[in-house]
């Protein structure tokens, strides 16, 4: 096992990390000054730092940076990526600025891996430059969607067409008005077996029929400008030649696409946790209470040091995961992508709060300590609650025990 980066993965990590000093932390706020706020997501708009910033990134080659194809990126393993994933987390600008975000990053990859000539031409293009953003459909409101079998929406064939029915809510990037295109999963056939009903199709974000009902708000916010959308399908058509890999292939392409995904969300989230325990390790040498400094009261040198050690067992797990997955695939490396799923969010979670409660009241009201708290929160949900992984994770632990 080998977590050593190689040496293209080191220069990058040492240009993404200056570019992150010299350019986008200096404009966090100006992003923040630009950012229209408003309940109508119809009114949201791209900050023009954001774009200057992109251009900026791409012209000096930090761009798309997670594709292990040489084509597309760098050609960086996910090992090697997890370095740089690591570094953005700790921003939460910084990810869209190198054209590494989420869901974009995953949908890319699906359509680099299983789309067709036209699809990419279509779609992966434009993604790739940066020009349009992209969503993903796939969790319901009316059915415990952490069993993925559990998707009623329904994607039918008709035809030299697809018809698509169904309430698809928490579509990440849906609200961003550079959105262009979904990706949906739904079923296709009610006859197949459990994991062969379910196929992904590309929806234009303007098609007819679909509405966007709201903006899903995460802890009393809507994410602008990307969001979560809670949209309704009805009747929405689109080319069968839209279907992506061919009709019962959903799960199969939901392997390929989340295994990569889980890295790159564990990663970032070691950044984050990271740029919380900072802040924290700051405000405890820094602030004094009752003659000492925080860092000599109580026990919140234990606290800084528990944190400490978490974060740096977090990322080897994860370190080890990226190794696993790039040598065996996912498949071979499901105990692993499980496990760091469950332990990391957790991890930023509780670093986040202990630096919430460093800070005191102050804590609640601090936009960065906040955001990193909720990122770690929403983690814990995303590509598949905690309780999802444990499974795993026993399901894979006990069958070196049963006989056979």
């Amino acid at each position: 096992m080998d977590f050593n980066h190689s040496e293209r993965a080191r220069l990058l990590v040492g240009q993404v990390e200056r570019f992150m000093q010299e350019r986008i932390l200096p404009n966090v706020q100006t992003y923040e000054d630009q950012l229209v706020h408003s309940d109508d997501y119809r009114q949201w708009r791209i900050p023009p730092i954001m774009e200057q910033l992109k251009a900026e990134a791409k012209a000096i080659g930090l761009w798309n940076l997670f594709l292990p194809e040489g084509e597309h990126g760098p050609g960086l393993d996910n090992r090697d990526y997890a370095a740089v994933a690591e570094v953005t987390g700790r921003c939460h600008l910084a990810p869209e600025i190198f054209n590494c975000s989420a869901p974009d990053t995953g949908n890319m990859e699906v359509l680099a891996r299983y789309g067709t000539p036209e699809q990419k031409e279509q779609w992966l293009n434009p993604l790739l430059a940066g020009e349009i953003r992209s969503g993903f459909s796939m969790s319901e409101p009316a059915v415990a969607s952490s069993d993925a079998t559990n998707i009623k929406a329904t994607c039918e064939i008709v035809g030299d067409e697809v018809v698509i029915n169904g309430q698809k809510w928490m579509t990440s990037g849906a609200g961003d008005p550079r959105c262009k295109v979904l990706i949906f999963m739904g079923v296709t056939d009610t006859n197949a077996s459990r994991l062969k009903r379910h196929s992904m199709v590309l929806v234009p974000r303007d098609a007819a029929g679909l509405t966007t009902l709201r903006m899903v708000p995460i802890v009393n916010k809507l994410g602008e400008p990307h969001g979560h959308g809670d949209m309704l399908f009805e009747n929405v058509r689109v080319p069968r030649a839209n279907i992506i890999l061919g009709p019962g292939r959903g799960f199969e392409i939901a392997q390929g696409r989340l295994g990569p995904g889980r890295i790159h969300h564990c990663m970032r989230a070691i950044g984050a946790a990271e740029r919380a325990l900072q802040r924290m390790c700051e405000r405890s040498v820094s602030r004094v209470a009752f003659g000492k400094p925080l860092a000599d009261l109580g026990g919140n040198r234990d606290i800084i040091a528990n944190a400490r050690m978490a974060i740096d067992q977090a990322r080897l797990l994860t370190l080890k995961a990226a190794w696993a997955l790039d040598q065996h695939g996912t498949f071979g490396a499901l105990n692993e992508i499980s496990a760091i799923k469950v332990i990391v969010p957790n991890v930023l979670q509780s670093v986040a709060d202990a630096a919430i409660q460093m800070h005191g009241a102050e804590g609640l009201a601090d936009p960065e300590l906040m955001k990193l708290l909720t990122i770690g929160r929403l983690l814990r949900l995303a590509d598949g609650p905690d309780e999802v992984h444990r499974k795993q994770v026993a399901k894979l632990e006990l069958s070196k025990y049963l006989k056979k």
